[in-house]
Protein backbone atom coordinates (compact mmCIF):
# COMPACT_ATOMS: atom_id res chain seq x y z
CA UNK A 1 0.00 0.00 0.00
CA UNK A 2 2.73 2.78 -0.92
CA UNK A 3 0.18 5.25 -2.32
CA UNK A 4 -2.08 4.74 0.60
CA UNK A 5 -4.62 7.84 0.77
CA UNK A 6 -2.90 9.62 -1.99
CA UNK A 7 -5.15 10.66 -5.05
CA UNK A 8 -4.15 10.29 -8.53
CA UNK A 9 -4.93 11.33 -12.26
CA UNK A 10 -4.12 9.54 -14.98
CA UNK A 11 -4.89 10.27 -18.73
CA UNK A 12 -5.28 7.72 -21.30
CA UNK A 13 -6.08 5.57 -18.54
CA UNK A 14 -8.79 3.41 -20.40
CA UNK A 15 -6.52 1.08 -21.69
CA UNK A 16 -2.56 0.40 -22.53
CA UNK A 17 -0.06 1.50 -20.11
CA UNK A 18 -2.42 4.33 -18.58
CA UNK A 19 -4.82 0.97 -17.91
CA UNK A 20 -1.98 -0.65 -16.09
CA UNK A 21 -0.65 2.70 -14.04
CA UNK A 22 -4.89 3.01 -12.94
CA UNK A 23 -4.83 -0.61 -11.72
CA UNK A 24 -1.35 -0.89 -9.91
CA UNK A 25 -2.08 2.82 -8.12
CA UNK A 26 -5.68 1.54 -6.96
CA UNK A 27 -4.16 -1.72 -5.79
CA UNK A 28 -1.55 0.18 -3.80
CA UNK A 29 -4.07 2.34 -2.07
CA UNK A 30 -4.68 5.46 -4.38
CA UNK A 31 -7.90 6.74 -5.48
CA UNK A 32 -7.77 6.77 -9.32
CA UNK A 33 -9.42 9.61 -11.85
CA UNK A 34 -9.36 7.22 -14.61
CA UNK A 35 -9.42 9.72 -18.11
CA UNK A 36 -10.02 9.32 -21.62
CA UNK A 37 -11.59 9.98 -24.65
CA UNK A 38 -13.19 6.74 -24.61
CA UNK A 39 -15.49 7.46 -21.42
CA UNK A 40 -17.20 4.13 -21.39
CA UNK A 41 -13.98 2.16 -20.74
CA UNK A 42 -13.33 4.94 -18.36
CA UNK A 43 -15.82 3.95 -16.36
CA UNK A 44 -15.85 0.49 -17.00
CA UNK A 45 -12.06 0.78 -15.46
CA UNK A 46 -13.32 3.27 -12.72
CA UNK A 47 -16.19 1.02 -11.32
CA UNK A 48 -13.11 -1.70 -11.16
CA UNK A 49 -10.73 -0.11 -9.45
CA UNK A 50 -13.05 2.08 -7.01
CA UNK A 51 -11.57 5.54 -8.40
CA UNK A 52 -13.51 7.96 -10.88
CA UNK A 53 -13.57 8.57 -14.54
CA UNK A 54 -13.54 11.62 -16.38
CA UNK A 55 -13.71 12.08 -20.29
CA UNK A 56 -11.11 14.68 -22.05
CA UNK A 57 -9.08 15.34 -24.69
CA UNK A 58 -6.00 16.77 -22.95
CA UNK A 59 -4.84 18.96 -25.81
CA UNK A 60 -7.84 21.40 -25.32
CA UNK A 61 -7.11 24.00 -22.55
CA UNK A 62 -10.93 24.07 -21.90
CA UNK A 63 -11.22 20.35 -20.92
CA UNK A 64 -7.80 20.23 -19.63
CA UNK A 65 -8.72 23.23 -16.92
CA UNK A 66 -12.01 20.99 -16.30
CA UNK A 67 -10.58 17.86 -15.97
CA UNK A 68 -8.34 19.18 -13.25
CA UNK A 69 -11.16 21.23 -11.81
CA UNK A 70 -13.19 18.08 -11.32
CA UNK A 71 -10.04 15.85 -9.90
CA UNK A 72 -9.89 18.34 -7.21
CA UNK A 73 -13.26 18.82 -5.96
CA UNK A 74 -14.05 14.97 -6.28
CA UNK A 75 -10.93 13.70 -4.48
CA UNK A 76 -10.76 16.83 -2.40
CA UNK A 77 -6.83 17.19 -3.60
CA UNK A 78 -4.37 15.75 -6.31
CA UNK A 79 -1.21 13.90 -4.99
CA UNK A 80 -0.11 12.73 -8.83
CA UNK A 81 -0.72 13.61 -12.14
CA UNK A 82 0.41 11.22 -14.55
CA UNK A 83 0.90 12.34 -18.38
CA UNK A 84 0.21 8.71 -20.01
CA UNK A 85 -1.99 9.86 -22.95
CA UNK A 86 -0.44 9.68 -25.90
CA UNK A 87 -0.31 9.07 -29.86
CA UNK A 88 1.94 8.39 -32.77
CA UNK A 89 2.00 8.87 -36.95
CA UNK A 90 1.89 5.55 -38.65
CA UNK A 91 5.98 4.69 -40.12
CA UNK A 92 6.76 6.95 -42.44
CA UNK A 93 9.51 8.88 -44.59
CA UNK A 94 9.21 11.85 -41.87
CA UNK A 95 8.80 14.66 -45.37
CA UNK A 96 5.52 12.74 -46.08
CA UNK A 97 3.98 12.77 -42.74
CA UNK A 98 1.07 15.48 -43.23
CA UNK A 99 1.07 18.95 -41.45
CA UNK A 100 -2.32 18.03 -39.53
CA UNK A 101 -0.68 14.54 -38.10
CA UNK A 102 2.05 16.52 -37.07
CA UNK A 103 0.34 19.02 -35.02
CA UNK A 104 -1.61 15.72 -33.78
CA UNK A 105 1.04 14.57 -31.83
CA UNK A 106 2.81 17.53 -31.14
CA UNK A 107 -0.66 18.74 -28.97
CA UNK A 108 -1.25 15.22 -27.77
CA UNK A 109 2.14 14.23 -26.81
CA UNK A 110 3.80 17.73 -25.64
CA UNK A 111 1.12 20.88 -25.38
CA UNK A 112 -0.93 18.35 -23.00
CA UNK A 113 1.85 18.49 -20.24
CA UNK A 114 2.34 22.22 -20.76
CA UNK A 115 -1.67 22.33 -20.13
CA UNK A 116 -2.21 19.72 -17.10
CA UNK A 117 1.03 21.68 -15.27
CA UNK A 118 -0.50 25.18 -15.86
CA UNK A 119 -4.01 24.03 -14.05
CA UNK A 120 -2.28 21.66 -11.45
CA UNK A 121 1.21 23.34 -10.26
CA UNK A 122 -0.81 25.66 -8.46
CA UNK A 123 -2.54 23.62 -6.52
CA UNK A 124 0.85 21.28 -5.77
CA UNK A 125 2.71 24.69 -5.34
CA UNK A 126 -0.25 25.61 -2.51
CA UNK A 127 -0.33 22.32 -0.48
CA UNK A 128 3.90 21.93 -0.87
CA UNK A 129 3.88 18.51 -2.76
CA UNK A 130 3.40 16.66 -5.73
CA UNK A 131 4.50 14.22 -8.07
CA UNK A 132 4.40 14.58 -11.77
CA UNK A 133 5.12 11.26 -14.04
CA UNK A 134 5.46 12.10 -17.76
CA UNK A 135 5.06 8.67 -19.76
CA UNK A 136 7.20 9.68 -22.76
CA UNK A 137 9.47 6.61 -24.43
CA UNK A 138 12.46 5.12 -25.16
CA UNK A 139 11.79 6.62 -29.10
CA UNK A 140 12.89 9.99 -27.44
CA UNK A 141 16.35 8.03 -26.37
CA UNK A 142 17.39 5.72 -29.51
CA UNK A 143 14.76 7.09 -32.25
CA UNK A 144 13.50 4.23 -34.70
CA UNK A 145 13.54 5.57 -38.59
CA UNK A 146 10.28 6.27 -39.95
CA UNK A 147 8.88 7.39 -36.79
CA UNK A 148 10.53 10.68 -36.67
CA UNK A 149 8.27 13.39 -35.61
CA UNK A 150 7.02 11.09 -32.89
CA UNK A 151 10.44 10.53 -31.77
CA UNK A 152 10.96 14.42 -31.72
CA UNK A 153 7.69 14.65 -29.30
CA UNK A 154 8.93 11.83 -26.87
CA UNK A 155 12.52 13.66 -26.74
CA UNK A 156 10.62 16.76 -25.88
CA UNK A 157 8.46 14.93 -22.86
CA UNK A 158 12.30 13.75 -21.73
CA UNK A 159 13.88 17.38 -21.93
CA UNK A 160 10.47 19.09 -20.53
CA UNK A 161 10.63 16.86 -17.45
CA UNK A 162 14.19 17.57 -16.28
CA UNK A 163 13.50 21.45 -16.98
CA UNK A 164 10.09 21.06 -15.02
CA UNK A 165 12.24 18.86 -12.14
CA UNK A 166 14.78 21.92 -11.51
CA UNK A 167 12.20 24.50 -11.62
CA UNK A 168 9.73 22.58 -9.08
CA UNK A 169 11.70 21.32 -6.99
CA UNK A 170 12.30 23.91 -4.65
CA UNK A 171 8.38 24.15 -4.15
CA UNK A 172 8.35 20.33 -2.97
CA UNK A 173 7.14 18.97 -6.44
CA UNK A 174 8.80 15.69 -7.93
CA UNK A 175 8.86 15.45 -12.00
CA UNK A 176 9.93 11.80 -13.47
CA UNK A 177 9.57 10.28 -16.32
CA UNK A 178 9.16 6.58 -17.99
CA UNK A 179 10.53 5.34 -21.41
CA UNK A 180 9.04 2.48 -21.87
CA UNK A 181 9.42 0.42 -25.37
CA UNK A 182 7.06 -0.31 -27.56
CA UNK A 183 4.25 -2.92 -25.68
CA UNK A 184 0.94 -5.13 -25.45
CA UNK A 185 -0.96 -2.02 -26.39
CA UNK A 186 -3.86 -0.82 -28.86
CA UNK A 187 -0.77 1.19 -30.23
CA UNK A 188 1.47 -0.90 -31.20
CA UNK A 189 0.48 -1.91 -34.40
CA UNK A 190 0.58 1.71 -35.13
CA UNK A 191 4.62 1.76 -34.12
CA UNK A 192 4.78 -1.32 -36.19
CA UNK A 193 2.48 0.34 -39.38
CA UNK A 194 1.51 -3.63 -39.21
CA UNK A 195 1.08 -6.06 -36.64
CA UNK A 196 2.68 -10.15 -38.59
CA UNK A 197 4.77 -12.33 -36.90
CA UNK A 198 7.36 -11.06 -39.09
CA UNK A 199 7.20 -7.36 -37.80
CA UNK A 200 6.85 -8.41 -34.20
CA UNK A 201 9.78 -10.68 -34.60
CA UNK A 202 12.05 -8.01 -36.03
CA UNK A 203 11.05 -5.40 -33.13
CA UNK A 204 11.85 -7.92 -30.38
CA UNK A 205 15.02 -8.54 -31.92
CA UNK A 206 16.15 -4.94 -30.46
CA UNK A 207 14.89 -5.71 -27.04
CA UNK A 208 17.40 -7.52 -25.04
CA UNK A 209 15.05 -9.16 -22.69
CA UNK A 210 13.08 -10.65 -25.87
CA UNK A 211 9.61 -9.14 -25.04
CA UNK A 212 7.36 -6.09 -25.40
CA UNK A 213 6.77 -3.93 -22.12
CA UNK A 214 3.25 -4.35 -20.40
CA UNK A 215 0.88 -2.62 -18.66
CA UNK A 216 1.74 -4.23 -15.53
CA UNK A 217 5.49 -3.20 -16.14
CA UNK A 218 4.45 0.53 -16.22
CA UNK A 219 2.34 0.05 -13.68
CA UNK A 220 4.95 -1.01 -11.18
CA UNK A 221 7.43 1.60 -11.77
CA UNK A 222 5.21 4.84 -11.84
CA UNK A 223 3.85 2.99 -8.11
CA UNK A 224 7.50 3.13 -7.27
CA UNK A 225 8.74 7.27 -8.80
CA UNK A 226 5.67 8.33 -7.25
CA UNK A 227 5.43 6.75 -4.25
CA UNK A 228 7.35 8.16 -1.03
CA UNK A 229 9.98 5.55 -1.38
CA UNK A 230 11.26 7.18 -4.49
CA UNK A 231 11.05 10.79 -2.45
CA UNK A 232 14.90 11.61 -3.44
CA UNK A 233 13.85 11.29 -7.37
CA UNK A 234 13.04 13.96 -9.40
CA UNK A 235 13.96 14.42 -13.26
CA UNK A 236 14.88 11.01 -13.57
CA UNK A 237 13.91 9.38 -16.76
CA UNK A 238 13.51 5.52 -16.20
CA UNK A 239 14.08 3.33 -19.14
CA UNK A 240 11.29 0.46 -19.09
CA UNK A 241 12.63 -1.51 -21.93
CA UNK A 242 14.11 -4.40 -21.55
CA UNK A 243 17.78 -2.90 -22.36
CA UNK A 244 16.50 -1.68 -25.52
CA UNK A 245 18.47 1.68 -25.29
CA UNK A 246 21.71 -0.05 -23.52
Amino acid sequence: MRLKDKTAIVTGAASGFGEGIARKFANEGATVMVVDLNISAAEAIATEIGGHAVMADVSKADQVASMIETAIKTLGHVDILVNNAGITHLPTPLEDVSEDEFDRVFAVNCKSVYLTARDIVPHFKTRGTGAILNIASTAGVSPRPRLNWYNASKGWMITATRAMAVELAPEGIRVNALNPVAGETPLLKSFMGEDTPETRAKFLSTIPLGRFSTPEDLGNAAAFLCSQEASMLTGVCMEVDGGRCI
